[in-house]
């Protein structure tokens, strides 16, 4: 098969073989305050760098020395599968730093000298070898590129960089610890909304459905589908920037819990519209049997993270069940007649060791005890207990 890459718009360099340059053009900027270390920044030839005039200095524990953690495979392939295939740039630069004090003279006249003599010949007194202090993933990628596809190709890929001349190796560490734990991570709710609108784009839906995260986009699409159209979970469900308000399931949560639903082979046979019924139903379902949970939310755990989880984690046998018997899988009231003894009749201890049952069960802590099952663990035995109270699939 043709690789599909062909097709779009990819990184084309000019032709001809790669010639490593001995100088680049930087500007220079200004220096570390505590430090009193140069900076410079620009754009490096990936064939600059790679194979032999690079180091990351990976963390090594039996020396102390090191402050980098060890590259991950997956993201350096899934990173070198983008670029070849020309899914992604690399706009962001990569923070490197050429170690030894001298390494100051390696700027003059607006160029970055790669070797470590001037035009006259007298060495500078440094080696100018680049220390990666963040990016060390886009840098191996590149790598993997160049040995294993089209060398003298991606050797020319222009990385943007920053430079630090002459810093020592704890100073190196001081910036690798400031851009990793002050950097914020984005948040999964707003994650999952961004995925959900890029994937509107082929492309983009494609690398989803290769890398198995396909379900994100079908679980956000109907989790916004739910907060529209469901009389159960309209105001109910908290999406990215919105205040809480009545909202008591963030977004993100609900988009998880349905991965074992969306991942079933008979949900993934349907349409989004089914899936959308089946859920409201569901859902309606449950609230024939504890309207108490419903109309007042926020006081239970059933609208919330361990709720919802368990819930979900039960639907495809609640549907086994319901089908076996030849009940409608969108009517609200197929459900409650399966989950009605399970729920009526779940029990367990609250916060103060009293026994409580049914919809007290649900109670938000410390009154009801659903919370004390929101581990792992805890879920599951919460689950196999609900499943002791479900009707036998019935064979015709």
């Amino acid at each position: 098969m043709e690789d599909d890459s062909m097709a779009r718009p990819t990184f084309t360099p000019e032709p001809g073989a790669f010639l490593a340059p001995n100088a680049i053009p930087v500007i220079l900027g200004p220096k570390l305050i505590r430090a009193d270390v140069p900076i410079v920044t620009g754009f490096i030839p990936a064939g600059a760098l790679i194979p032999a005039n690079f180091v990351v200095p990976h963390r090594d524990s039996r020396t102390g020395r090191g402050y980098q953690r060890l590259p991950q495979e997956a993201r350096i392939n899934e990173l070198a599968t983008d670029l070849r295939k020309g899914r992604v740039d690399l706009p962001t630069s990569v923070l490197l730093n050429i170690r030894n004090r001298e390494a100051r003279r390696a700027f003059h006249d607006g160029q970055l000298n790669l070797l470590p003599f001037n035009d006259a010949g007298r060495s500078l007194g440094y080696e100018p070898k680049f220390y990666v202090v963040d990016g060390q993933h886009r840098i191996l990628a590149l790598k993997r590129l160049i040995e294993e596809f089209e060398e003298d190709r991606w050797s020319k890929y222009m990385i943007p960089f920053t430079c630090m001349l002459g810093a020592t190796e704890d100073e190196e560490m001081d910036q690798f610890y400031i851009v990793n734990s002050k950097a914020k991570s984005v948040r999964t709710d707003l994650a999952y909304e961004l995925l959900s609108q890029r994937a509107q784009d082929p492309e983009v839906m494609e690398s989803l459905v290769e890398r198995g995260r396909d379900w994100q986009v079908h679980g956000m699409n109907i989790v916004k589908r739910l907060a529209e159209d469901s009389p159960v979970w309209r105001n109910r469900i908290r999406f990215a920037a919105m205040e809480k308000g009545d909202t008591v399931m963030p977004s993100a949560s609900m988009v998880s819990s349905l991965k074992p639903v969306l991942g079933s082979p008979y949900f993934k046979a349907l349409s989004p519209d089914q899936v959308v019924l089946i859920l409201d139903a569901y859902w309606r379902g449950i609230r024939e049997v504890m309207p108490e949970a419903f109309d007042e939310s926020s006081e239970f755990s059933v609208q919330k993270g361990i709720g919802v989880t368990v819930l979900h984690m039960l639907l495809t046998q609640v549907i086994e069940i319901a089908r076996s018997r030849g009940d409608a899988v969108t009517e609200p009231t197929s459900y409650a007649r399966i989950l009605r003894d399970a729920l009526e009749h779940i029990e367990g201890e609250n916060a103060s060791g009293d026994p409580v049952s049914g919809v007290n069960f649900w109670r938000a802590a410390p009154l009801g005890a659903a919370g004390s099952y929101s581990s792992s663990a805890g879920r599951r035995v919460l689950i196999a207990k609900m499943q002791q109270r479900l009707p036998k699939i019935s064979v015709q």
